[in-house]
């Protein structure tokens, strides 16, 4: 049986864990804001520039010119927007996970401790149900191993997808601005 001690402890770990989380949640709000701030004025910037630099064209070839030679830029520059706004979303996420696997964890470890405790408690003869109690608390050890794991490959393919496909894109917009 839990002593109030022990409930008070876990309250006090979750409360905790849970202003960790939200911290972390502002983390990467100001992250993004800071990131949307850096590339409006960037916009900004060179939207002038490209505007002044229209306006002095003398001749339509020129113009052409123009147009074709801000286009590898804007490219590069929407693929390091996304790359950014990708880095920051995973590294909240990798902490939102690493935090709710803790507490599995920690869980996973308190109730086996009960179980252990009951099972010394625990009535003569009540020894298939205790057996049965600790089968089962492995096998959903196991099965949260398991699907750990797993979402750590699906998080690790969907990198690996990202990365690919900026790749193909900024050598898709390479090729097209040199078709020009």
């Amino acid at each position: 049986m839990l002593t109030a001690e022990q409930i008070a402890a876990a309250h006090k770990a979750n409360i905790e864990t849970m202003f960790g989380l939200t911290q972390k949640a502002f983390e990467g709000i100001e992250k993004l804001v800071e990131l949307n701030l850096q590339a409006t004025k960037a916009a900004m910037a060179e939207t002038a520039n490209s505007a002044q630099a229209m306006l002095s064209a003398k001749d339509a070839q020129e113009l052409l010119a123009l147009q074709a030679g801000l286009m590898q830029p804007l490219a590069d520059k929407t693929m390091a927007y996304s790359r950014h706004l990708y880095d920051i979303a995973s590294s909240t996420s990798a902490e939102f996970s690493k935090a709710a696997e803790e507490q599995a964890t920690d869980a996973q470890k308190k109730f086996i401790a009960l179980v252990d405790n009951a099972a010394k408690n625990a009535p003569a003869g009540s020894e298939t149900v205790v057996g049965m109690m600790k089968s089962t608390v492995s096998a959903a050890n196991t099965a949260m191993e398991s699907v750990q794991k797993a979402v750590k490959q699906a998080t690790d393919m969907a990198e690996a997808n990202f990365n690919n496909a900026t790749t193909q894109a900024a050598t898709a917009t390479k090729a097209a601005t040199k078709n020009r």
